[in-house]
């Protein structure tokens, strides 16, 4: 039997990669604010994609009540993912957009839950595992993880107060604290790009931590909660086996033949960052996050090693994205 499935912010690496997974047996819903040839399709109609019948795109402002919140009756699950890139300057217009758009998406699929007749079973929303603080010394988790102040964490609280400040008492709810998601695309594009041009080294002084977690295990990891419907909360979504950021290039450059790869200084990235418009905490805060409460649901990460999940990822990339010849 189908199920309803809708996601809320849709556009991205992990959200495609779940509309993908998901379409094969069930009726995908995805809620977005962009459609194209938007012309033709008024707020809140579907949109049946061509050659993708079980795919549907409904308009949203992510913000108020519409007729796009029929789309959540009788759902079997919706994933929230929406939320402004933090791959940017953090400016006081960028922070702005960063909290609203993570906030008011949860607060508009909230407030239509409630007043759903048959809501959602299941409602999970994405989080971020940097709720953490920069931890060097040792390993973080939902029990004894400590959360302190910066701004990528105020950013976290206010995500996840938005979503559990809401009583669902017929929708079960996980918040879903996501380390950096690795497949094909994503956050792998800049670093087969680095190694690419001979640049494949560590990023500061390579001892920071960093907690990652393959995309499969992501969509196994959400089919589990679904199946497991005793767990609710909040998880890390994360492997086991975090490594620091020397061991992490030098893996991806050994798995894609690559013998050497220049190191960049702290020095560098601060440079580097303000010229591309982004931050040096995205790749020097120190992530040291372990699935604590997921290992104790009993699951199994498909891929707990990061050689693994690089193997996998290149098997898969054309040669041409990580080598100049």
């Amino acid at each position: 039997m189908k199920k309803k499935i809708v996601i809320a912010g849709g556009t991205g690496f992990i959200g495609t990669s779940l509309i993908k997974y998901f379409s094969k047996d069930n009726e995908v819903i995805v809620l977005t604010r962009g459609i194209k040839n938007e012309k033709n399709n008024s707020f809140g109609h579907k949109k049946e994609i061509p050659g993708m019948p079980h795919i549907q795109y409904v308009i949203w402002d992510a913000r108020n009540h519409g007729s796009w919140t029929s789309v959540l009756e009788d759902a079997h699950l919706l994933i929230n993912l929406c939320g402004k890139t933090v791959n940017c300057r953090y400016t006081d217009k960028n922070k702005k957009e960063i909290f609203d758009s993570r906030t008011q998406p949860t607060i508009a699929l909230g407030e239509a839950i409630r007043k759903c007749i048959a809501p959602p079973k299941l409602w999970i929303n994405a989080s971020s595992a940097t709720i953490y603080r920069n931890a060097t010394d040792r390993p973080q988790d939902e029990y004894t993880g400590e959360i302190e102040n910066d701004f990528s964490v105020q950013v976290c609280k206010a995500w996840e107060k938005s979503f559990f400040d809401f009583r669902t008492p017929f929708t079960r709810k996980v918040a879903l604290r996501m380390a950096v998601t690795l497949g094909s695309e994503g956050v792998m594009v800049p670093y087969f790009n680095l190694i690419k041009f001979g640049l494949g080294g560590r990023q500061g002084n390579g001892k920071q931590m960093y907690s990652w977690v393959h995309i499969k295990d992501t969509i196994n990891i959400i089919n589990w909660i679904d199946e497991h419907t005793e767990m609710e909360g909040v998880y890390n979504c994360c492997s086991p086996l975090p490594v620091n950021n020397e061991n992490f290039m030098n893996i991806l450059r050994k798995v894609t033949g690559h013998k050497f790869g220049l190191p960049a200084y702290e020095w560098m990235l601060k440079i580097g960052a303000k010229l591309i418009g982004t931050e040096t905490e995205l790749l020097l805060k120190s992530r040291w996050v372990l699935p604590t409460k997921l290992l104790q649901s009993g699951y199994n990460f498909e891929y707990g090693l990061i050689k693994d999940a690089f193997s996998e990822i290149v098997q898969i990339t054309p040669r041409k994205n990580y080598h100049l010849f």
